[in-house]
């Protein structure tokens, strides 16, 4: 049984617009921006912009295609790694720094440690449909 099972469907499908929608609620519900408005602001400019990456990816969910899935995932990972530096650069403190290290983890482990290489995804297609 393999870790690595986060397959390209997932990600479009379960993954990519729930996390931008958080990403651009959370920080209303959670009152950040205590240590700045940084701290708040980084959260919904970033989800914004991860509403439009898989719209523009190509994968299932993908409306125009012209982002490669693989260069998606790229963008992805920096996302978490500036998610991971920002508490440092922006001074964030408390609430505020915990929201972006336990997102940085997250994004990092699901596009880098749990993501499924790409023959599991050519499966996922092939039985889907």
């Amino acid at each position: 049984m393999s870790f690595r099972f986060i397959t390209k469907a997932i990600h479009a499908y379960l993954i990519d617009y729930p996390v931008a929608v958080f990403l651009i609620v959370a920080p209303f519900l959670l009152n950040l921006g205590q240590s700045g408005p940084v701290a708040m602001w980084l959260s919904v400019v970033t989800g914004v912009a991860a509403l439009l990456l898989p719209i523009l990816t190509n994968h299932p969910t993908g409306l125009i295609r012209v982002i490669p899935y693989p260069v998606h995932l790229w963008v992805d990972r920096a996302v978490g790694i500036v998610f991971l530096i920002a508490p440092f650069a922006f001074g964030f403190s408390g609430l505020d720094a915990w929201y972006y290290w336990v997102l940085a983890v997250a994004v990092i482990l699901v596009t880098s440690v749990f993501n499924a290489p790409a023959v599991q995804d050519r499966l996922d297609m092939h039985v889907a449909g």
